[in-house]
Order: structure tokens, then C-alpha cells, then sequence
């Protein structure tokens, strides 16, 4: 194996850094370092202030657990957005995602994950006990099951059901238009559209 040799230390820093990320391997780490060290130095600082900013500064909502610049987001402090429909999410892109379709006009609940034995997520790891508190307060009518089409989601879904399915709220679920095995960030907006709008009852799928 090749062993890199950088004219510079602080340079080897850098890159060992950036390669970190997902994605981005060594030569594209040098890449874009190399990139920064060209630019302005006043860019340069707010490329890396707004980073720090972001990791220090960015809450989770205290309702739905989507991220946010204040306790609530700006999706649940939306007077025009009703409280009746939850739409039960695993990531914040997922969130982004379904609002890019700009047919949904509930609220969301952001699980954090879905349950994965293999990697050591279990129910106590996501937020599903809040979910079940939100439900238990009674405004509630409808809790969308919108995660994804892959085993881990569809185990997510079912144990969210039976954690559900005694109290007084209709549980449904995104209609197949999201192929088995899709990720809801990945899904066309006039696919994920036509999910939302023609869900399916929960129960009513566990037979499909």
C-alpha cells in the first residue's frame, strides 16, 4: 500500500479530516483542501465558522425532534399546520423530503433511525416513547407510518403499531408507490406525493 507523503503537516490534518466524512475519500479529501487553500482567506473562515456554528447552535425540536434554530420548529409553530396528522419519519431528510412535495400539511415526529438488531438499535434507542406520549394527549387523529420500505422499517412500523394500536387513532401507512427497499430522500416528489395522498390503512396492509 502507497503511503502518502504531504509537504506539510498541517495539510495531513486536513485531509485526514475532510476524510472522515461519508463519501469523500483520501484524494478527494486532498482535493478539496487544496480547493480551501486557494480561496480567500475570509471565505475560508466562514466555510469553517458556519460548521462549528451549526454543530453548536442547531437544536432539536422539542416536539417533532426535526432539527431547528429554536426549541419548536418552524413547521410545529406553523399556526396553518394541523395538529391531527402525525407523520412518523426516520431522519430529517425524510422530513425535507415529504415537504418538498408540498402536499402534506400535517406535523412529523422524527424517530432518529429505525430499530436495526444488527447494528444495535433497539426500541429505546429511537424516539418512539415520545411519539406514544404525543398520541396519548388526544389530539391526535392519524398517525401516518412513513418509513422506509426495508425490513428495519417495516419492523419499525409494526412495533410502532402495537405500541399504537389501543389507543383511539387511525394508523396508516405510505401506499407501495415507494418501491420495497427505497428510502423515502430518494423517492421522486410525484411518487412520494401520491403515497402520502393515497396511504393505506396499516392493518388493512399487513395482508398485502
Amino acid at each position: 500500500m502507497m503511503i502518502e507523503k504531504f509537504p506539510s503537516r498541517l495539510l495531513e490534518n486536513a485531509v485526514n479530516e475532510f476524510s472522515k466524512l461519508p463519501g469523500i475519500g483520501r484524494k478527494t479529501a486532498l482535493r478539496l483542501v487544496l480547493h480551501l487553500l486557494k480561496q480567500e482567506k475570509n471565505d475560508v473562515e466562514l466555510f469553517g465558522n458556519s460548521i462549528i456554528q451549526a454543530r453548536t447552535e442547531i437544536k432539536h425540536c422539542k416536539v417533532c425532534h426535526n432539527i431547528s434554530d429554536h426549541d419548536i420548529c418552524n413547521i410545529c409553530s406553523q399556526p396553518e399546520r394541523t395538529g391531527e396528522i402525525i407523520c412518523v419519519v426516520e431522519t430529517i431528510r425524510d422530513v425535507m423530503a415529504i415537504e418538498n412535495t408540498r402536499q402534506y400539511i400535517g406535523l412529523y415526529h422524527v424517530l432518529g433511525g429505525i430499530i436495526s438488531p444488527m447494528d444495535g438499535i433497539g426500541p429505546s434507542d429511537l424516539e418512539i416513547n415520545s411519539l406514544v406520549s404525543r398520541v396519548r394527549e388526544g389530539q391526535v387523529s392519524e398517525v401516518i407510518l412513513a418509513l422506509s420500505t426495508t425490513m428495519e422499517g417495516d419492523t419499525t412500523n409494526f412495533y410502532i403499531y402495537k405500541k399504537l394500536k389501543e389507543l383511539d387513532v387511525k394508523i396508516s401507512t405510505l401506499a407501495r408507490g415507494v418501491s420495497i427497499g427505497d428510502e423515502l430522500e430518494y423517492a421522486d416528489e410525484l411518487t412520494l406525493a401520491r403515497s402520502i395522498k393515497n396511504r393505506l390503512d396499516f392493518e388493512s396492509s399487513l395482508s398485502q
